[in-house]
Order: structure tokens, then C-alpha cells, then sequence
């Protein structure tokens, strides 16, 4: 039987942390997963999906504990296997604009008001190709109810695009 781990990572970016990492994982039979990882402010910090035989995720928890001596910190949650009760889809969501504080609150707010999961979500700031100027861009995969009125979801969104001069798209 195998066990789902779900890793968070972060430590002072430098050569090899991704190769201990994987090196601990492929110690104790653990197949890598799902990962997105990133250079943030000088640190290296990701989040992963490790997969272990049951009766090595207990020596794994530890070892992986024990990468903190090379000043990477690891934290470990047991997977689980979650089924909606509600039938959901699939859109994704794009978003760019000029930086300012509050996009991803106002956006989200919106979204959780309707039932909307957020379920990966990417954002970075790029440089815009005609001012120089910081853009802020947004994409995130998103989980709608089954029942929830897509044109609406565009309004309340668009809506709030005006207010924050970004332009929204949904897919």
C-alpha cells in the first residue's frame, strides 16, 4: 500500500536542494509526483506531492526533517483522497494588469463567494513591453459548481476588472 505525502519546502536558494530532496525520496522507494517550485526573494521554497510504500513514510517523514541540517525545511502532511459532493468543471481564469495591493483579494473574495476553488494559482510580476512598468499577472485553474452561472461569474468579474484596471479572461 502506498501513501501520499504532501511536502512544503523552503531554505536559502542554492545549488543541490532539489537533488536531496530526490535523493531522501528515492531512498525510501518514494516516487516524486506533482511539484511547483521557485526561486522567491533569495529563498527556494515549493510545495510536492511524494508518493511512499506505507511502511517507509515514517523513516521518510524523518529524513526529510533531517534536511534542515542543509538548511532546508521541510514540512509533511498525509495525503487524502477527497470526492466532492457537488459536480464541479474545469475553467481557467487569466488575469494582467499594473501591480497594486489587493488584486488577488478582490478576485478571490469574488470567486469564493461562489463556491469557486481555487485549485493552482500562478502569479508573477513582468515588465510591460511597451512602459517598462510592473504588470501583474494571474492565471489559476479553477473548480466551478456545476450549477453556477458562467455569464455571471464574467460580470462580477469584469466588473471588478474596471475597478482594478486589469483585464480578466475565463476559459
Amino acid at each position: 500500500m502506498m501513501t501520499s505525502l504532501v511536502l512544503t519546502v523552503i531554505g536559502p536558494d542554492r545549488p543541490g536542494l532539489v537533488e536531496a530532496l530526490s535523493r531522501t525520496i528515492a531512498e525510501h522507494q518514494g516516487n516524486w509526483l506533482e511539484s511547483g517550485m521557485s526561486r522567491l526573494a533569495g529563498k527556494f521554497a515549493g510545495i510536492m506531492v511524494a508518493q511512499v510504500p506505507a511502511d517507509q513514510s515514517q523513516a521518510l517523514i524523518t529524513a526529510l526533517q533531517a534536511l534542515a541540517s542543509k538548511g532546508l525545511k521541510v514540512t509533511v502532511e498525509a495525503g487524502e483522497e477527497v470526492s466532492s459532493e457537488i459536480p464541479r468543471r474545469a475553467i481557467s481564469l487569466a488575469l494582467i494588469g499594473h501591480d497594486r495591493p489587493g488584486i488577488v483579494k478582490e478576485i478571490s473574495q469574488a470567486l469564493a463567494a461562489r463556491h469557486v476553488n481555487v485549485e493552482r494559482l500562478t502569479t508573477l510580476l513582468v515588465s510591460g513591453s511597451m512602459s517598462g512598468e510592473q504588470l501583474f499577472q494571474a492565471d489559476a485553474q479553477l473548480s466551478v459548481p456545476d450549477g453556477l452561472d458562467l455569464d455571471e461569474l464574467q460580470e462580477a468579474l469584469e466588473s471588478l476588472a474596471n475597478d482594478l484596471m486589469v483585464d480578466i479572461s475565463l476559459r
